[in-house]
């Protein structure tokens, strides 16, 4: 996955730090993803989601919030406004690259700043927001012992995750003040709403109002056991899951141009996890699978092995053959399904002399209706036509280049 390391000017002309991830070839669309409170664009679940849709063919553009990570500028020069106007400049900045963004992800406080955005922003189509506050003030609970010291001396130093941060009265009063029901009554994207009912930085209540201030179209899906920051791999796993197939929905994805030799596209395979053999399959924006190895060789077991894939493209492509001969015959073929199974097995190495291992597939088909012993033995011949059986059992040629590199 190619990304480039970007700075672009922020609310205040401070350059911002970003990541821009890109699919290979052109992209199909682009995403915007602002982060959470006193995050960063790194963070894990950042990452996972970028990752994600970049496999599915869309750009994905994450940035630091003025005075935070790799950004300049001072956060304590910072409000709640300075945030959403950051994400309208990144948005520009996006359009200006002739990569106008059509989906819009924010994470907790970044999921406000998303939907106080959105309507401003003529190109977003689609909405998501994570663990995101109704009301922004929320956050205050954070800084809740300081209070009475920003009130009284106007600043105060606070302590999140292990990190100073200088927090104004003026940051408290802009908080207080923000509220989103007005712009999500405005708001003409769609809205998925995702929200874990055991978050304990930002209770699900707060989702329920989000849904109820927002018309249609919107979705609720909810995070189940996944903590604020969705910091487990397998919650952000499924969260970047659910988002890439509700998105497709709304955005309008354009086919890559591909060579009439190549009638379904390219099949895209990018590794999703460098910890396990986890794998992103991606045929085009409408289609998505996972590969994977069992746990015990080391995978995570989360999606069939290759040759599990291998086996799979066999047993669509008989069933599908038998069909459409049965089909074109009128025989009464009420339903078709295959078993396919794979093993290593010995056999005489005509060269050497000496036993050596070849693939095996071993194949059962059912047929259920109201057919004949003739037509029963002739769909089994049929099976032997399928394409898939005919390029396993003649061999195809694999040819492989390495692409340019993105250094």
């Amino acid at each position: 996955m190619p990304s480039e390391r970007i700075t672009f000017p922020g609310h205040s002309g401070a350059a911002l730090a970003a990541r821009l991830d890109l699919p290979e070839g052109q992209p199909l669309g682009t995403t915007l993803f602002a982060h959470c409170f006193t995050c960063s664009k790194d963070i894990p679940a950042a990452r996972r989601i970028a990752a994600r849709l970049t496999a599915m063919g869309l750009a994905v553009l994450r940035f630091d919030f003025t005075g935070l990570g790799h950004s300049e500028g001072e956060f304590a020069n910072t409000d709640f406004s300075s945030n959403v106007e950051d994400l309208k400049a990144a948005a520009g900045y996006l359009a200006a690259r002739g990569l106008p963004p059509a989906l819009l992800i924010g994470h907790s406080l970044g999921g406000a700043a998303a939907i106080l955005a959105a309507p401003e922003i003529a190109t977003i189509k689609a909405v998501v927001t994570l663990g995101a506050p109704h009301d922004p003030e929320h956050i205050t609970h954070l800084i809740r012992d300081a209070l009475p010291e920003i009130q009284q001396k106007g600043v105060a130093e606070v302590e999140l995750d292990g990190r100073s941060f200088t927090i104004t009265q003026s940051f408290v009063e802009d908080i207080q003040a923000s509220k989103l029901d007005a712009a999500l009554h405005r708001m003409k994207a769609a809205l998925l709403i995702m929200h874990a009912p055991l978050d304990d930085v930002v209770g699900i209540d707060n989702a329920t109002r989000l849904f109820l201030a927002k018309k249609h179209p919107k979705s609720f899906v909810t995070l189940d056991t996944a903590d604020h920051l969705i910091s487990r791999p397998e919650d952000a796993e499924y969260a970047a899951e659910v988002i890439a197939a509700w998105s497709r929905r709304y955005l309008d994805l354009k086919l890559p141009a591909t060579a009439a030799t190549a009638p379904e596209g390219v099949v895209r395979v990018t590794e999703a996890d460098p910890a396990s053999f986890l794998q992103d399959v991606q045929s085009g924006p409408d289609h998505h699978l996972l590969a994977d190895e069992p746990r015990e060789v080391g995978g995570s077991n989360r999606g069939l092995s290759p040759y599990g894939l291998v086996s799979a493209g066999l047993g669509a492509c008989t069933s599908m053959t038998i069909r459409m001969y049965a089909r074109r015959k009128g025989w009464p073929l009420d339903g078709v399904s295959v078993d396919i199974s794979h093993a290593k097995v010995h056999a005489e190495d005509a060269a050497s002399g000496q036993p050596a291992q070849i693939d095996r597939f071993t194949r059962v088909v059912r047929l259920t209706g109201d057919l004949d012993q003739d037509q029963r033995a002739r769909l089994l011949e049929i099976a032997d036509k399928c394409p898939v059986h005919r390029t396993l059992t003649q061999g195809a040629a694999v040819e492989t280049t390495l692409a340019p590199s993105d250094a």
